[in-house]
C-alpha cells in the first residue's frame, strides 16, 4: 500500500490532466516516469506499451530516452498501488485520422512484413496496411516496393486494407 504522501499526491491527479516528468527507466513492458512534484523521490508514473506512440515500434527505447522530459496525460491514479497510468500518445496527433481521407488513392511503398495471410506495406510515415492473400499475384519480399490502392481505413480498429496494383524491384526509386 502506498504511503500517505504518495496517496495524497496521486489523489491530486485527475484523468485527462497533464503532468510533466522525466523518464527514469525503460523496460520491455513499459516506461517508468518520475512525475514532477512526487514526494519522497519515488517514481509513481508508468506508461504502458500501447500508450507510448500511435505507430509501431520494436522497443520503448525507440520512442523515449532515460532522462528525457515529457508532458503526459493522466489516464488513472491507483492510490492502493501508488502508481499513475500515463499516456504519451494521447498528447500527439493520431496520423491515422488524416490518413483516412486517402481511401481510393494509389501509392507505392516498401513491403515491411510477410505473414501467412498477406503482406504489410508502409503507405505513409508510421502507417502500414495489409494486402490480404491471395491478392499479391507476383512474388514480393520484404523491402520490395509495391504499388497499392488504399481500399479502407478503419479508424476504430486501426487497420488499413490495401489492394495490390504492381510490384517494383527492391531498391528502385519511388
Amino acid at each position: 500500500m502506498a504511503s500517505g504522501a504518495i496517496r495524497d499526491f496521486l489523489g491530486g491527479l485527475r484523468p485527462g490532466g497533464i503532468v510533466t516528468g522525466a523518464v527514469e527507466s525503460i523496460h520491455t513492458f513499459g516506461v517508468v516516469v518520475r512525475i514532477d512534484g512526487e514526494p519522497d523521490g519515488r517514481c509513481t508514473g508508468f506508461i504502458r506499451i500501447p500508450e507510448l506512440a500511435w505507430t509501431r515500434y520494436e522497443h520503448p527505447s525507440d520512442i523515449v530516452r532515460v532522462g528525457e522530459r515529457l508532458s503526459l496525460e493522466v489516464l488513472h491514479a491507483d492510490l492502493d498501488r501508488g502508481q499513475a497510468s500515463l499516456s504519451l500518445r494521447a498528447l500527439r496527433e493520431d496520423p491515422m485520422v488524416a490518413f483516412a481521407d486517402t481511401v481510393g488513392q494509389v501509392v507505392t511503398g516498401p513491403v515491411t512484413k510477410l505473414v501467412p495471410f498477406g503482406l504489410f506495406v508502409r503507405v505513409a510515415d508510421g502507417i502500414e496496411g495489409l494486402v490480404p492473400l491471395p491478392e499479391p499475384q507476383q512474388v514480393v519480399g520484404e523491402g520490395d516496393e509495391l504499388t497499392v490502392q488504399i481500399v479502407e481505413v478503419d479508424l476504430e480498429r486501426r487497420r488499413v486494407l490495401l489492394s495490390a496494383v504492381s510490384a517494383v524491384s527492391a531498391g528502385s526509386a519511388r
